[in-house]
């Protein structure tokens, strides 16, 4: 009986279970449940923390490095308190504070706290205009020199252009989503094409980034945590120096074909 117990054991311990990495759809209680006890009381803390910090820091820290630093923190701890852990491949492709437009796909709202984890370095970020008006989220983007962008009214677009192609000018990196808005389904959309106008414009790289399993994570449409491995995925800068806007088009369908072959997809 001993040795058959014994067996037992060593077949469990050689084969453990594993929670698949896909999103079960509907989501079991228990992740409804503890995100809506522990994990979202605990986000709205750490966001209302780091916020307040960061609009104190903002009153003195003229070039915004110590405001980014906290911004790092606040999207560490965000990415813990989903209890997901991120992984960076392709790090060396980062091209650091030299100006550049870096792209990704859009998949989640925890794609911002992704970034800037993942990040460390300064940039600036182009973001859906209605994040803005969220307490502490809004008012930290707005402090910090981030670019708020409406996609549904043009005039607004073209304006939020132009002071993205100043930001370039000025050496900073700027990071977008050439989706125009969050995934419905895990898949690519199709790219609007200003990651590519205000990199040949400002004649700087464009370095693809694909982000993976934060879809899985928390997609459109619910606000609960599925715990998931999330990686960003930074692809080859692609040069653009001599590059017209007579090809704005051809690099758009090459930045989303880099994106797409930098994507992993979901384990079963």
């Amino acid at each position: 009986m001993k040795q058959r117990l014994k067996k037992l054991r060593q077949r469990f311990k050689k084969r453990p279970r594993q929670r698949p990495q896909q999103r079960p759809d509907p989501l079991p209680w228990f992740y409804r449940w503890r995100t809506n006890l522990l994990q979202a009381p605990l986000f709205v803390l750490i966001t209302a923390l780091c916020g307040t910090l960061s609009l104190l820091v903002s009153l003195v820290d003229k070039k915004g490095n110590a405001q980014h630093r906290i911004a790092r923190i606040w999207a560490r701890a965000s990415i813990w308190n989903s209890y997901s852990k991120l992984k960076v491949v392709g790090a060396e492709n980062l091209l650091g504070r030299q100006a550049a437009v870096y792209a990704s796909n859009h998949t989640s709202y925890m794609d911002v706290p992704v970034i800037f984890a993942a990040v460390p370095f300064q940039f600036r970020i182009m973001a859906w205009k209605a994040l803005w008006p969220i307490p502490f989220i809004g008012w930290y983007l707005n402090r910090s020199g981030q670019l708020p962008i409406d996609t549904s009214n043009p005039r607004a677009t073209l304006s939020s252009m132009g002071r993205a192609a100043k930001v370039l000018r000025a050496g900073m990196p700027l990071f977008l989503f050439p989706e125009g808005g969050r995934t419905t389904d895990g898949g690519l959309k199709p790219f609007l094409p200003g990651a590519a106008y205000l990199a040949i414009r400002a004649q700087v790289p464009l370095v693809p980034i694909a982000l993976s399993g934060v879809y899985e994570l928390m997609p459109i449409h619910t606000h609960h945590y599925y715990p998931a491995e999330l990686t960003m995925s930074v692809g080859q800068p692609i040069e653009t120096a001599g590059m017209s806007m007579q090809q704005v088009d051809e690099l758009t369908t090459r930045l989303r074909a880099a994106i797409n072959s930098l994507r992993k997809p979901p384990a079963l």
